[in-house]
């Protein structure tokens, strides 16, 4: 990926944070040990606490200014609910967001009002993030009325129809609903909404999941050029890692609640080191008949443990073909630096590269809730039969 960095006078407005970040060589969002966890509740008059979903447990990562950072993950991993407690849309358990070298979680009111301008989301469904009862114009300047930059009629006017103009939209769609759109429509409406009030950073939920493929490449091709244009910061949120190989400048990869691997886009395709990296690359098709039937495959013995109660030690080590006795099962190995920024939470990370590890035949598990124990909790892991 070409490096992104820079404003147009256009976006000049709201961009001074970003570019002071990436003069200075310092990250722009940093997340430390951040922490979310929901409470189960139990009780008919008096709820009580009796567990906890360990949603995200523990992640720290860093996005410089002008860069792409793509979190992948499985279903249920926790990448949505980083994406969310990051902006505080759901409040974070424990941790620290330093966003432009401010303490997030410290801001309360109107100065995270405030804040909240240089931080917008685009959500994963285009339409149920639309309020079907407004209308284009009423959706965009929502957010500009909220920061109080909607006072200049005129000036209002002509900043809706150029940002609009920006993600591929006549102005003529401002007096329409969000019904009347197609899915890839409706996304850039979204990403309207959210470029309208000149972020520094966007955090991208699964933005081209619900979208087909030919719309995918257009709205991945639009943020990007919009990058380019704008000095915009992206947190890209995926399951598909042909999305995020595309457009992600480092990519992370998350496993029940923590970030278990992370490293350029270029060196994770290329050579991951992570066991669970490497089953969700030996699942990505290869065009190439000769190449796709040589390939090792490897596939993931027992189901996801649940979040209510996740394992001791490394959280992958029940399905791990590489895990060894006592440590994996009773140590949760750090996020550290293996060679050259590329970072690997496995206590044997340089021993399975070189070979002197052999994978082993792992006994498939099964997540069943327990009928008779306690509410909310996920019970034993069972073998299958």
């Amino acid at each position: 990926m070409t490096e992104r960095t820079g404003t147009t006078d256009g976006a000049a407005t709201g961009q001074a944070g970003a570019g002071d970040a990436a003069e200075q060589g310092r990250p722009l969002i940093e997340l430390r040990d951040v922490k979310v966890h929901f409470p189960i509740k139990s009780g008919l008059l008096f709820d009580r606490t009796v567990g906890y979903v360990y949603a995200v447990d523990g992640v720290s990562l860093s996005i410089n200014a002008g860069e792409t950072y793509g979190l992948v993950g499985e279903s249920g991993c926790g990448k949505s609910t980083l994406g969310r407690g990051l902006l505080r849309l759901v409040e974070p358990t424990d941790g620290e967001i330093v966003f432009d070298g401010t303490d997030v979680r410290a801001l309360k009111g109107e100065a995270m009002r405030k804040a909240r301008r240089r931080m917008q989301m685009i959500f994963q469904d285009p339409l149920s993030s639309l309020d079907p009862r407004q209308s284009v114009e009423s959706l965009l300047v929502e957010g500009l009325k909220a920061h109080g930059l909607a006072d200049d009629k005129e000036a209002t006017s002509r900043r809706l129809r150029d940002t609009l103009q920006a993600v591929g939209l006549p102005a003529s769609a401002l007096s329409r609903y969000p019904h009347e759109f197609s899915g890839g429509q409706r996304q850039r409406i979204g990403i309207a909404r959210a470029l309208v009030l000149d972020p520094d950073l966007i955090v991208a939920d699964e933005p081209v999941s619900a979208l087909d493929v030919s719309i995918q490449a257009q709205v991945l091709n639009l943020l990007e050029d919009l990058q380019n244009e704008r000095g915009l910061t992206y947190l890209i949120i995926a399951h598909d890692l042909a999305v995020v190989r595309h457009i992600a400048d480092t990519v992370g990869v998350m496993y029940l609640g923590g970030l278990v691997e992370e490293a350029s886009s270029d060196d994770l395709y290329r050579e991951p080191m992570h066991p669970y990296t490497k089953a969700l690359m030996s699942a990505v098709p290869v065009p190439d008949p000769l190449v796709e039937d040589r390939r090792e495959r490897i596939l993931l013995a027992g189901d996801l443990p649940s979040p209510t109660n996740p394992p001791a030690g490394c959280r992958f080590h029940t399905r791990c073909p590489w895990a060894q006795p006592t440590r994996c099962a009773d140590e949760r190995p750090a996020l550290r630096e293996v060679v050259g920024g590329h970072r690997v939470a496995c206590h044997f990370a340089e021993d399975i590269a070189a070979g002197r590890l052999r994978p082993h035949e792992v006994e498939p598990e099964l997540v069943r809730p327990d009928e008779g124990g306690t509410p909310g909790d996920p019970g034993e892991l069972i073998p299958t039969p």
